[in-house]
């Protein structure tokens, strides 16, 4: 969070971003979602509580004013009034309106438990909007091998070798940019920084080591800024490659192999690293979770789904699929 946008903040809400990032560890966009969802919320209370000009703008009301004793006037009902504004006002689906929930949930568990500037909880027993679970997108192994084989011209060793980490290891975006040559270690396993900052450890197979190797041999080294001489990928400006540019280089051979146009993108290869490792690997849920650096188990049941080739199998597995009726 910018220290500007914090210094014009209610002293409330600010400490409380300040103690998500520098205790709680929470990511950079971890706590820009909460300050925009308060901000709403705020904005909404102060206009719900007549509290601003009826003729001001929603998007530029004021909430410098809010402070503790106005926080505390806040009810269970009017936390379920801002989620039905959040639908019908604010044209949010499902999943907006459970993230705004839940930044509720730990906004107030902070005031309550932590901080102990509110005695009764208002979020307490608030329920979030059912999400619609759907299934997560993915490339087939024939796709992955067809985006693969697509790579070629001037940075095609470095190119390969990032299209190779994410459908082997999983890596989220962020995570591959910021990797480090020195992250690279000699038992061939990889130190990867996650959200919050969270370091775990993945094993790379023959092919990440090969790719990895090759890009090192032809990686730039000269004319690098101090700053950017231990970054693994490298742009064409001789700087650490960005989120950008890698999200251009994903875009550019999805659409080469005739994927393109159909909703793929970096974050879907680490669906995908996920799904081929448990559909054709056998890989334990858990480890999988370890694997992807998840915090909880539940986030990565959602890639045990099966596929339409297994249903099949598994019907034509039925002991009575070849039974004919008798003459």
């Amino acid at each position: 969070m910018k220290l500007e946008v914090l210094q014009n903040l209610p002293d409330v809400i600010r400490d409380f971003l300040t103690y998500n990032e520098a205790i709680k560890g929470k990511s950079a966009l971890s706590v820009n979602e909460y300050y925009c969802d308060l901000l709403i919320f705020f904005r909404y209370i102060l206009m719900q509580k007549g509290m601003v000009p009826k003729d001001t703008p929603f998007e530029k009301i004021d909430i410098s004013s809010v402070d503790i004793e106005l926080i505390k006037t806040i009810t269970t009902s009017d936390l379920y009034s801002f989620l039905v504004f959040c639908k019908n006002e604010r044209d949010n689906h499902t999943a907006a309106r459970a993230r705004k929930t839940s930044t509720l949930r730990i906004f107030f568990k902070y005031l309550s438990a932590n901080t102990h500037q509110i005695d009764q909880n208002p979020a307490l027993l608030l329920e979030s909007p059912k999400v619609k679970q759907s299934l997560p997108k993915h490339l087939t192994l024939e796709d992955s091998i067809e985006l693969l084989n697509s790579v070629e011209g001037n940075n095609a060793k470095r190119d390969f070798c990032i299209l190779t980490l994410f459908l082997n290891c999983g890596l989220r975006l962020s995570e591959l940019c910021s990797l480090n040559i020195n992250d690279i270690k000699s038992d061939n396993t990889m130190t990867v920084t996650g959200k919050g900052n969270k370091e775990r450890i993945v094993y790379l197979n023959e092919a990440c080591i090969n790719a990895i190797n090759d890009y090192l041999a032809v990686r730039p080294r000269d004319n690098l800024p101090v700053t950017e001489k231990n970054a693994l990928f490298i742009s064409r400006n001789h700087r650490r490659i960005s989120n950008k540019t890698v999200q251009h280089i994903v875009k550019t051979y999805l659409e080469k192999s005739g994927l393109g146009g159909m909703g793929y993108s970096t974050h879907k290869l680490r669906h995908t690293a996920a799904t081929l490792m448990y559909q054709h690997g056998n890989v334990d849920i858990r480890v999988l979770k370890d694997i992807l650096g998840h915090a909880s188990l539940g986030t990565t049941q959602i890639y045990t789904h099966v596929s339409d080739k297994q249903i099949k199998h598994a019907v034509d597995s039925n002991p009575l699929s070849k039974i004919k009726p008798k003459n």
